[in-house]
């Protein structure tokens, strides 16, 4: 039994801010499911002035969220910029007036949302890309800096190669396929972030902290086998809204991948069982992938795992404050991340035969009084992971690592 209560941090434009009550917290962070890109996520947040102080907030200004964890530390909850801003008079009398600010706060993918890129990208894997695209306008230029700027100005662990550092997170280079060339042409540099990654199977995300980056087809499992499952009681969640879902429109058994110069060239993969069990569900898709070889290993991709359907869990809360969850426990879901694999155990039988393994997608925050709650969807580990590239496993991985169970069919895609 372990007692906690959120101790919060509110730093906004570098101003810590603890002499303001929060009220509530409304937060969405990831995707509902596997087949898009993250939205950028946002937090909502109340907060009352009790002593009628001006807080001196601004559109743009940075703002994180921190809470403590069960050691004490300060965990990042949210990094964004400020968009909107409201100021209500909640109660006022003769000692003191009551002052509400409401305050929407995005994450930085929205900032790739107004960006316009106008140059070219070389043909290159799709990790060197993605980098190449949001260098562009995440790093800065030594040029843009300000003449009278000195290194005191910097946190002392700042090193020359990420002093101008505005947002790139994680980039995994080289990646896993080749990606044709990008002529000059006016886009946002979400859409053709967003593109490269939908043609290699990777995805675009927002670290606590605010950053970006970027996950490559294998990036997933290559964490798993090095990590290994978060194991969870779901006895410690809510059972109210705890469900999964199936869906026919999660299968693809019949994969058309168009790729190359103005998508003239074409791969494709089928799966016949699939087809005689739940009939004839084909798709064509537009890739930006340059050759054959990364083509058709893309469509063999969707065909081993987008052939049958599993079920996904569709909501899952956890109560952060309920004292029969352990400081480990608490402190995996404090530190939230999409693709976090995850272990459920003890659901009802009716859920998933009551055990679900499964990749965060998507999370929110919200709060209650003195409360916290945490609520997730999650997808089937068989929705991210296939045979491992020899050449992209982990040098350390054995076979003594594996259960001796494990067929040959499935020893590399269960860690």
């Amino acid at each position: 039994m372990t007692v906690w209560t959120p101790d919060w941090k509110l730093i906004v434009a570098g101003t810590d801010y603890t002499d303001i009550a929060i009220a509530d917290i409304t937060h969405q962070s990831g995707r509902s499911d596997i087949y898009s890109q993250p939205n950028p996520s946002y937090l909502q947040i109340a907060l009352i002035a009790l002593s009628g102080q001006t807080l001196p907030f601004a559109i743009n200004d940075s703002l994180s969220l921190q809470v403590k964890n069960s050691s004490g530390s300060y965990v990042n909850l949210f990094g964004g910029d400020i968009t909107d801003i409201t100021v209500e008079v909640g109660a006022t009398g003769s000692v003191a007036t009551v002052v509400n600010y409401s305050i929407l706060a995005m994450g930085s993918l929205v900032k790739l949302a107004k960006e316009i890129y106008n140059g070219t990208i070389s043909q290159d894997e799709d990790g060197n890309q993605i980098y190449d695209l949001l260098s562009s306008v995440l790093l800065g230029s030594w040029n843009d800096v300000p003449a009278a700027t000195t290194w005191a100005t910097y946190d002392a662990t700042t090193t020359w190669l990420n002093a101008e550092n505005q947002g790139l997170g994680e980039i995994d280079q080289p990646g896993l396929y080749t990606m044709e060339n990008r002529a000059a042409e006016p886009d946002t540099i979400y859409n053709i972030a967003s593109f490269i990654a939908d043609s290699a199977f990777g995805y675009l995300y927002e670290s606590s902290n605010g950053d970006i980056g970027y996950a490559d087809a294998d990036h997933r499992q290559t964490y798993l086998l090095a990590n290994g499952y978060v194991d969870l009681d779901a006895n410690h969640a809510l059972s109210q809204g705890l469900s999964t879902i199936t869906r026919s429109a999660d299968i693809r058994n019949d994969i058309y991948i168009n790729y190359g110069n103005n998508f003239g060239s074409q791969e494709t993969a089928s799966s016949a069982s699939s087809i005689a069990l739940y009939g004839y569900k084909a798709e064509s898709i537009n890739s930006v992938l340059h050759d054959a070889t990364s083509a058709q290993e893309v469509a063999d991709r969707y065909i081993a795992q987008r052939a049958f359907p599993l079920a996904a869990l569709q909501s899952i809360t956890f109560p952060i404050t309920n004292p029969e969850i352990d400081d480990s426990d608490r402190d995996n879901l404090l530190s939230v991340f999409m693709g976090q694999p995850l272990n459920i155990q003890n659901l009802p039988t009716q859920i998933s035969a009551g055990e679900f393994e499964g990749y965060v997608e998507g999370w929110s925050w919200r709060t209650r009084f003195n409360e916290l709650f945490l609520t997730i969807n999650l997808s089937p580990v068989a929705f991210s992971q296939v045979a491992m590239r020899w050449n992209t496993v982990p040098i350390t991985e054995a076979w003594n690592t594996l259960s001796n169970t494990l067929t040959w069919e499935y020893a590399t895609i269960v860690a």
